[in-house]
């Protein structure tokens, strides 16, 4: 048990790692004048993200759909839980338009669980993608997808669409699943990542948070049960407590540490490894196509 102490231990401030400059640069200002000027729905913005700068520079950016209130009330996470609003079945054309006034290269789309809705929000996640596809041909797709409670139909709808990538987070390790995912499972989200691979996806993508408690081993055998299941890319980052309701930060990850788990992720096989503690699961996106 002594490798779990480390989940006992309150950290001290942030350390100077995780300090984040200011977003800059031509490209940036110019999108951000975008966003501002037409109200564009981005996760970059709402979810003040510390690499919105560097991805806005490459042409990279992320939008959520299906609304801003989650059906799961999950541990680590900053977005609202209760009932959702109804579906808007405008939101495709909307993120479309946002993608090409942005001129954005490579889009990742996400969403809220939606457990209340009886396809759990899968219908609209293929309109979206054939939306954007249509108003902007040449952007690469990646989509961050929920687990959709595993139902193959469902997730069959994302694969039909055939985005670059395909990507759902496992998040945090088997032993922490029930409490930093309250309402998902280790083994389903493993198995959707499977599921998709096996039904022909071309590539596969997840990610991992450190700091709520896992230990080095537990972190290891998770990388060999994302390879296990073909996975192809894994980002690795520092998660940070949203607000005080959520899971404390137990510790936060050294530099070395992180790039011992991008060396031991090479070697399992993986095509790319993001890993440092700035690292979300959209980060330099647009490498993970190739």
């Amino acid at each position: 048990m002594e490798t779990h102490t480390a989940s006992n231990i309150l950290p001290e401030r942030k350390p100077k790692w995780l300090r984040v400059k200011l977003p800059t640069g031509k490209k940036y200002t110019e999108l951000r004048s975008l966003v501002d000027k037409y109200k564009l729905n981005t996760i970059c913005t709402s979810g003040s993200c510390p690499n919105m700068g560097e991805c806005w520079g490459e042409g990279t950016a992320t939008f959520m759909i299906l609304g801003n209130v989650c059906t799961r009330s999950c541990g680590f996470c900053g977005v609202k839980t209760g009932r959702p609003e109804t579906v808007d079945w405008d939101e495709p054309e909307k993120v479309a338009r946002s993608i090409k006034i942005m001129d954005i290269k490579h889009a990742v789309l996400t969403s809220v669980d939606r457990d209340d809705l009886k396809d759990m929000g899968s219908i609209m996640w293929a309109e979206t993608v054939k939306a954007v596809r249509r108003m902007n041909p040449n952007t690469t797709l990646e989509t961050l997808i929920p687990d959709f409670q595993g139902v193959e139909r469902h997730i069959d709808r994302i694969i039909d669409v055939a985005p670059e990538v395909v990507s759902h987070n496992i998040e945090t390790v088997r032993r922490l699943t029930r409490e930093v995912r309250i309402q998902a499972k280790y083994d389903r989200s493993m198995g959707v990542l499977k599921y998709l691979k096996q039904q022909g996806q071309r590539r596969t993508k997840s990610g991992i948070m450190l700091g709520l408690g896992e230990a080095r081993e537990e972190v290891i055998q998770t990388l060999h049960d994302l390879r296990e299941n073909d996975v192809d890319v894994v980002t690795i980052g520092q998660y940070l407590q949203p607000s005080k309701k959520h899971l404390p930060v137990r510790r936060f990850i050294n530099p070395e540490e992180f790039d011992e788990y991008k060396s031991i992720g090479l070697e399992l096989g993986f095509r790319h490894v993001e890993s440092s503690a700035l690292v979300r699961s959209s980060y330099k996106a647009q490498k993970h196509i190739n």
